[in-house]
């Protein structure tokens, strides 16, 4: 063996060892799950069916309810570009829903409408829903009740001001850092550790709640702990109860949990297919009513869906967040939309009675000229090009 090969092997095995020793004596034991998830598998995030590799509960399907399919279905295609783009961005599924009925429906890299796909933060979408369910249950009084009345903890310092209407609108003041490259952050912690309860515990309020929009999948984890609390059931036994067994979903979804029997991971993770995903746009497209039967309060709907009246980190009103749902604007229309980091989207246009998913590996951000990631408006283009054509 030669000196440079010996050193090279010395150099890895100091590397590994210190950082083995640094992990076991500041307790990040999590990082080795992070590390054997991403960098080993040769990512530097998640991915979209992560799932096989994490516990889980079943969100089951008790009541199947197949979309129609139009007969404009078989006559609608992609056009050369937009082929080219679903490639280029690593689309796995892509769905067109118009008047509740199936118009166009692709899929790739061995996906069918059969397979599920982590949905990351659409999921806050759902906790959103699920939420309003718990205020129609009476388990949550309003929007407007404190958050210390649930959790205790927070009944001090500015903790006192915090509502549930600050955790769905993302203002709540609360430190959790939202960093997606650094395993330091909650994001990783709480995707790759074992206990989300104790990590909220890790935060707490510094700002004073209710003015400025600030991302932060932390909050959405605080309202999956309430609700999960309050209803005296898991998020996903609720889910299947009041959501998937109510919006005639065709097959289970898997909802990734921090261990065994353990919580669910309210801020990501819910895994169901492309045609599940479209009945919750279809849901709030209808003012929380399926086929005329409510499943949530509508007044709570028209809410979750206009903005929060809080400001961005600039000053600026933020228009473009309501309870746990995206807010947009484009070409003469508003639309809201449901969104994950690799590129999810439900993507709901009422004016046009359309609802769009696309599911895949990478997102488009593009220039930042839009408020959004330049590939929502290109899918729901595609969308309304072949509702016009």
């Amino acid at each position: 063996m030669s000196d440079r090969i010996k050193r090279s092997a010395i150099i890895s095995l100091t590397v590994l060892l210190v950082g083995h020793f640094l992990i076991e004596t500041t307790g990040h034991h999590y990082l080795y799950k992070t590390i054997s998830m991403t960098l080993l598998e040769g990512r530097l995030g998640p991915s979209i069916q992560e799932y096989r590799a994490m516990p889980s509960r079943e969100i089951s399907a008790w009541h199947p309810q197949p979309w129609p399919r139009s007969t404009r279905a078989e006559a609608n295609r992609l056009t050369e570009s937009e082929t080219d783009y679903h490639a280029q961005n690593q689309s796995v599924s892509f769905l067109v829903i118009h008047h509740d009925s199936i118009i166009y429906e692709s899929y790739w890299d061995g996906f069918n409408a059969d397979s599920i796909s982590n949905s990351f933060s659409m999921s806050k979408s759902i906790v959103g829903l699920l939420t309003g369910i718990a205020i129609d249950e009476g388990k949550i009084e309003n929007v407007d009740k404190p958050v210390y009345w649930y959790m205790p903890q927070y009944r001090e310092g500015l903790g006192e001001e915090l509502t549930i209407k600050h955790l769905l609108t993302m203002s709540s003041g609360i430190d959790f850092d939202e960093h997606y490259i650094n395993p330091f952050a909650f994001p990783a912690k709480a995707n790759y550790g074992d206990n989300l309860e104790l990590l909220l515990c890790d935060y707490s309020v510094t700002e004073k709640p209710g003015e400025r929009f600030h991302y932060k999948s932390g909050n959405t984890q605080l309202l999956g702990h309430i609700i999960s609390d309050v209803m005296r059931t898991s998020l996903s036994d609720m889910a299947t109860k009041h959501v998937w067994s109510k919006i005639g979903a065709e097959k289970f979804a898997l909802w990734s949990l921090d261990h065994e029997d353990g919580m669910e991971k309210a801020f990501c993770c819910i895994n169901a297919t492309a045609r599940d995903f479209a009945r919750i746009g279809k849901l709030y497209k209808d003012h929380g009513k399926w086929n005329g039967t409510v499943v949530v309060d509508s007044t709570y709907v028209a809410a979750s869906i206009m903005p929060s009246g809080t400001q961005n980190l600039d000053g600026t009103v933020c228009n473009t967040y309501g309870y746990q749902w995206w807010l947009g604007h484009h070409a003469q229309s508003d639309f809201f939309f449901m969104r994950g980091i690799k590129g999810q989207y439900v993507l709901v246009s009422p004016q046009h009675d359309l609802v769009v998913v696309r599911l895949g590996r990478k997102r488009d951000v593009g220039s930042g000229e839009h408020p959004h990631p330049d590939d929502l408006y290109t899918y729901l283009e595609m969308g309304k090009r072949m509702i016009e054509e």
